[in-house]
């Protein structure tokens, strides 16, 4: 192991990069996701198509071919922006589609006498899914939504080889190739920090479980 310990200030940039990478893509992705599920369960059709078709189509293209859109893709139309933001955003869109029908899946386990009672009193549909529905949805689905979540922080090192640079994937492939460093230690130095991210994040969630977890 001495390639990571010889390098271990690489390695910790490099952490600190993909960290950095997850927690933007997992701040979006909730926001993204939550807004595309309330357009889901919308009474209006074209919100309703729209939030279908998005999730059709994130969901059933792989994440390569996203990013590879939006860094080739997005140009040709004149909107240029670096690697980094592209991978951000691409992991942000990906990841949403996902969360969308985890939450989407929690806003239909409410009863619907929640609903119809909230606008019994006066409520419109957007304060009745925000001050009614959501915050009980939300409580459900802290488990379908943690695996979603830990699944995009693995796929932080799709992101990673696409040419972020400078995160713990980049690392690995600098020491093994550009300084033909035996690629066995090295990339298992990239694999351990991405096994502290996740191994935290389930452990963060698992606590969040906890606290909202409702008694039956």
């Amino acid at each position: 192991m001495s390639p990571v310990l010889d390098n271990l200030d690489l390695y910790w940039s490099g952490f600190l990069k993909s960290l950095l990478i997850c927690i933007y893509a997992m701040v979006g992705a909730l926001l993204l996701g939550t807004v595309l599920a309330a357009f889901r369960v919308s009474p209006v059709p074209t919100l309703r198509w729209v939030g279908s078709a998005y999730v059709t189509v994130l969901r059933n293209t792989p994440l390569t071919v996203v990013l590879f859109f939006l860094a080739f893709g997005l140009p040709e139309l004149g909107i240029n922006q670096s690697f980094y933001t592209f991978g951000v955003a691409g992991l942000i869109f990906y990841t949403s589609a996902f969360v969308c029908e985890a939450v989407r899946s929690g806003v239909n386990s409410v009863a619907p006498g929640q609903a119809e009672a909230a606008r019994s009193i006066g409520l419109n549909f957007t304060q009745s899914l925000t001050v009614v529905v959501l915050p009980q949805a939300l409580r459900t689905v802290v488990p379908p939504l943690g695996s979603v979540i830990i699944a995009m922080f693995k796929n932080s090192a799709v992101v990673g080889a696409f040419g972020v640079g400078s995160d713990l994937y980049s690392v690995g492939k600098q020491l093994s190739s550009a300084q033909g460093l035996p690629a066995l230690p090295v990339y298992v130095g990239s694999a351990l920090g991405y096994l502290v991210i996740t191994l935290s994040a389930g452990l963060a969630l698992a606590v969040i479980e906890r606290k909202v977890a409702i008694v039956r």
